[in-house]
């Protein structure tokens, strides 16, 4: 990903309340567009970045089981 793309991604989000970058990431999962991908990216490495181990991990157990649900294509 391009760096000046991580650096705009996260300069519009910047400042934004709990409720504004919800509506981000609900707007960006439910609008189901592929250009959304790279934004949302750069929220889970923001959110990576800054989280404690136990806050990773908890992501992680998350994610397995979120995964492990989806139907198989």
């Amino acid at each position: 990903m391009n760096l000046n793309l991580r650096k705009a991604i996260i300069h519009n989000v910047s400042g934004n309340s709990q409720e504004e970058l919800k509506d981000t990431i609900v707007d960006a999962i439910q609008g189901g567009e592929e250009k959304t991908l790279p934004g949302l990216g750069v929220l889970l490495e923001v959110f990576w970045q800054n989280a404690d181990s136990q806050e990773q991990q908890m992501l992680l157990e998350t994610l397995e089981e979120s995964l492990q649900q989806q139907p198989q294509q």
